[in-house]
């Protein structure tokens, strides 16, 4: 049996500060992306007050469509002002080339693995440092 994590799941069980990772789910598509939105926004506003990143982990995400990155789109819409978004997706998976070919990369920074989207020094917020890291 293959264990496949619980959509917007923390991947581990105590966060950096100001941050929050969410483990996204194997497909993210028409059946199940308008009700992921509600939980990672829950989950923002949950934190709101001290959040300075969330990470989304596409690491275990197998399939997404057009509807994956809308979500992606409207989580980044949908975050605080003093907080950035980055995602976490493996080089030669669905996820990134689907990102690529969406145009979505340009505008949110996409990392190979968890450690490097938290120690990101490409000129956006980490979470040890201030600053804003959202791309215009």
């Amino acid at each position: 049996m293959t264990f496949h994590p619980q959509p917007c799941e923390p991947c581990e069980p105590c966060d950096p500060p100001g941050c929050a990772v969410l483990a996204l789910p194997s497909e993210i598509d028409f059946c199940n992306a308008s009700g992921l939105l509600p939980l990672i926004m829950t989950a923002v506003e949950q934190r709101s007050d001290g959040l300075r990143l969330l990470v989304l982990d596409l690491s275990a995400t197998r399939f997404m469509d057009s509807q994956g990155v809308r979500l992606l789109t409207a989580v980044r819409r949908g975050l605080p002002d003093h907080a950035a978004l980055r995602v976490v997706a493996a080089p030669k998976s669905v996820a990134s080339r689907v990102l690529e070919l969406s145009g979505l990369r340009r505008d949110v920074p996409v990392h190979d693995n968890l450690a490097e989207a938290l120690r990101a020094e490409s000129g956006t917020a980490g979470c040890g440092r201030a600053g804003d890291g959202r791309a215009a």
